[in-house]
């Protein structure tokens, strides 16, 4: 007997030891998920509006965790839906970032008996702002009060767009409707954008106007679905004089909100509303957008935005300076002038910073002190600063082509298609305008460009050998 429970014994008890030890791993696993949930939602809530992340995120529950799977629990079918055909790409990647690893997202719905923490946006924190609460005409404090026409400053890259808009202003509804313009980040489309509203109250105080951005057109468009309540949304925004909206690249594969916005801008365009409308990009090299409102973005004038040249960026510091009561030498304006090349926001955040060093030392600043003060701006800018040639030379060494077949008129698919890649890799990553680019190929024409553009997003799209590479470029080049 004695030997039977020692036999037992020493089969029983590291059977227990394992259950323990299974067990703690298992709890330690859990409480792992739901740190990296913790952590997600605080990672969102910076990368995110507010209300964006009230409206979608702030619901949300950590349900379980299958493998490498977070399965979050939604409090509806339509914001289960919404956040799957949206925002399921961006929770896997950040997801994906924090943890080392691929994170897989799954998201159910929220069962009808579940508490009321757990209840739909309707009434949640977020649908608790009733369609009062989508914006009226008199909203100023939507439009930055410094964004006028008197203190844009003008250049050979943004002058026709400038002109364009003072016309625009002056004449709503009547000259250039639509309005489209586009170009990269941080060139003053937002900054135009505003100064037609102010232009135009100037001349017309009692005009109707709504300045938005696509994604606050968007939230307030499924608000008004949640809360029945379309005919107030589309009370707001096709009733106005004036209808300014910012980013509208972000339309881009969202099928329904693309619908609403076509009846909203046919209501607006027929009977003489002005409409304008930002970009990053041209209309046709938007993708996954409506060919119905392609055509109607060109209906009216596109204008490009263009990186400002040296001139410029010089003017536009000394504007700034002035209008801070601050003096400063020629040669720092000269260094800051050169040293930010293609963001005029950028160059920007370098004055303020050069201000706030002379404001602290109560002193004038030379150039060797400036270039330390900004030299971690110099070297992201410098990092940034992409220039044409060296994307066709990487390009031609990748898909080992010679850089004279990829810039001359051959067209078998070994060498049409490299040329369609670097061409659009010149696009998403150089500030030159289509036909800078264009020229750049042989003297090619910008719709053959936007054209490149098209085929290669379509073959990424398809082909996952094709997407790799493209990444791989980028990477490359960057």
């Amino acid at each position: 007997m004695g030997r039977e429970c020692d036999l037992l014994g020493s089969v029983v008890a590291p059977w227990h030891v394992d259950v323990n030890n299974s067990k703690k791993i298992e709890k330690k696993k859990v409480k792992k998920m739901s740190q990296l949930w913790l952590n997600l939602r605080e990672d969102l809530r910076t990368l995110l509006a507010e209300d964006v992340f009230q409206a979608w995120f702030d619901d949300l529950k950590l349900l379980r965790e299958d493998g490498d799977t977070l399965v979050l629990q939604a409090p509806n079918e339509f914001a289960t839906i919404w956040i799957r055909d949206n925002y399921r790409t961006l929770l896997e990647k950040r997801l994906s970032l924090l943890a080392g690893r691929g994170i897989a997202v799954e998201l159910e719905v929220a069962p009808e008996n579940a508490p009321a923490g757990q209840a739909a946006p309707s009434t949640s924190r977020a649908g608790q702002r009733s369609m009062a609460a989508i914006r009226k005409f008199d909203e100023a404090d939507l439009i930055n009060p410094r964004n006028t026409f008197d203190n844009f400053v003008v250049g050979p890259g943004n002058q026709l767009a400038q002109a364009t808009c003072v016309a625009v202003a002056n004449n709503p509804g009547r000259a250039y409707n639509p309005l489209f313009l586009y170009g990269a980040t941080g060139l003053g489309k937002t900054h135009l954008l505003q100064s037609v509203a102010h232009g135009a109250l100037k001349m017309r105080p009692r005009l109707r106007i709504v300045y938005t951005s696509t994604e606050k057109f968007t939230n307030e468009f499924i608000r008004a679905v949640q809360e029945n309540a379309l005919g107030k949304f589309r009370e707001v925004y096709r009733r106005v004089d004036m209808l300014l909206i910012d980013d509208i690249h972000f339309l881009s594969g969202k099928e329904r909100i693309q619908e609403e916005f076509f009846y909203t801008f046919n209501e607006l365009f027929e009977s003489q509303r002005q409409i304008c409308l930002c970009s990053d990009r041209p209309a046709a090299e938007i993708s996954r957008l409506e060919s119905r409102l392609v055509s109607r973005f060109q209906w009216g004038f596109m204008a490009d935005i263009q990186a400002p040249d040296l001139e410029t960026r010089i003017a536009i510091l000394r504007k700034k300076s002035a209008a801070m009561h601050l003096s400063l030498p020629e040669d720092v304006v000269q260094l800051l002038a050169e040293g930010v090349l293609t963001n005029v926001r950028r160059l920007e955040g370098a004055l303020n910073r050069v201000a706030g060093y002379m404001g602290l030392s109560g002193r004038q600043i030379n150039c060797d002190e400036a270039r330390r003060l900004l030299q971690d701006i110099f070297r992201e800018e410098a990092a940034r600063t992409v220039h044409i040639d060296q994307v066709q030379r990487l390009v031609a060494e990748f898909y080992k082509i010679t850089l004279a077949d990829l810039l001359g008129k051959k067209r078998p698919a070994g060498i049409a298609f490299p040329r369609q890649v670097a061409m659009y890799l010149c696009r998403l990553l150089t500030p030159y305008s289509l036909q800078r680019i264009g020229s750049e190929f042989g003297g090619r024409e910008h719709g053959t460009v936007i054209h490149a553009c098209k085929t290669v997003e379509g073959a990424m799209e398809q082909d996952a050998a094709v997407r790799s590479a493209v990444e791989a470029l980028k990477e490359m080049i960057h």
